[in-house]
């Protein structure tokens, strides 16, 4: 989580300086979703994100120096340097990428899962997804037909209460999302999502839920935004005393308390100097590696990128 929060403020910086591409959707305050459900899952299943998916990419294991470099454009990046932030993918650590569509992240999980029940596969596909997709379509449709078909998937819902500037009493028309659940026939819980361990507890008892063969379960995890939408986000909708309240309830604060409990607090003090180190070292390397060469492939295509090395074959292989 706290490589997670440095690159989030240091890239927060580099934008304010000129030196990001677009807009880059931050994910301060809300590590512990990403982290903690990930860190549930086994290293063969697969997770599907949003636009805002920084924490699931380093929880699911994917190097944060790759990472970076695939947000600068650099030829290292996991896309070589040709996704951009919101599309970071690895198809060997089972992060099938983030997406730019509202709520695509949750059909996608859903048909990996169906193809795991078809080929009879011991694995879990989880869709990580805000309170704006849930609103949409296609998020009941792939709930229904999961729970029609008992399919490995897990619906987590990282609720932030705010879909682009409008808050989540705007968009629903139930206040507690896991009322839904029930509708579909599948369980429905609320977590804590600034509580890593609340997180982490719930996504691995869906899992064993799923691996059973039982379907799959709509996890609620309630946290907040405490950056803007994007880095292009003017404010000036949230309420400066909510975002106070929960800045209180920081998820690294909270960690932090409870890690304190069970292990000496300078190992705590430690850990966190050695992630800020680490992450410092990311940037100094990503930033240092080469862009992507652009080939000529023809008079009428001066800009044709060389071919990408996609493990294309592994999908198909189920790896």
């Amino acid at each position: 989580m706290v490589i997670t929060r440095c690159v989030e403020e240091r890239l927060g910086v580099l934008h304010k300086q000129g030196k990001t591409r677009g807009p880059i959707h931050r994910c301060d305050g809300q590590e512990a979703v990403g982290v903690g459900a990930t860190m549930a899952l086994e290293a063969r299943d697969v997770v599907t994100t949003t636009h805002r998916g920084h924490a699931v990419y380093i929880g699911k294991g994917l190097d944060p120096r790759r990472v970076i470099a695939e947000i600068f454009g650099r030829v290292t990046g996991y896309g070589g340097g040709r996704a951009g932030h919101m599309l970071v993918g690895s198809v060997e650590h089972g992060m099938i990428g983030g997406n730019a569509i509202v709520g695509g992240s949750i059909p996608a999980a859903t048909g990996m899962a169906l193809s795991f029940q078809i080929r009879r596969e011991d694995r879990v596909a989880l869709a990580v997804f805000g309170d704006g997709a849930a609103q949409t379509g296609i998020c009941h449709e792939s709930m229904n037909i999961a729970a029609l078909w008992r399919l490995p998937v897990i619906f987590l819902l990282e609720n932030n209460d705010y879909g682009l500037t409008v808050h989540r009493s705007e968009q629903s028309s139930v206040a507690d999302y896991t009322v839904r659940a029930a509708g579909y026939g599948m369980p429905g819980e609320a977590v804590d999502g600034n509580d890593v361990l609340a997180v982490y507890g719930a996504v691995a008892a869906a899992a064993q839920r799923a691996r059973r063969g039982d379907g799959p379960t709509l996890i609620e995890a309630r946290t907040y935004r405490v950056e803007g939408f994007s880095t292009s986000d003017m404010g000036g909708y949230q309420d400066p005393k909510e975002v106070a309240l929960w800045k209180a309830r920081d998820p690294i604060v909270v960690s932090r308390t409870q890690l304190a409990e069970s292990i000496d607090p300078a190992r705590v003090e430690r850990l966190e100097t050695a992630a800020e180190e680490e992450t410092a070292a990311a940037f100094e390397a990503a930033l240092a590696d080469p862009l992507p060469e652009f080939e000529p492939h023809g008079p009428s295509a001066p800009y044709a990128t060389a071919p990408v090395h996609a493990d294309a074959a592994d999908f198909g292989e189920g790896r």
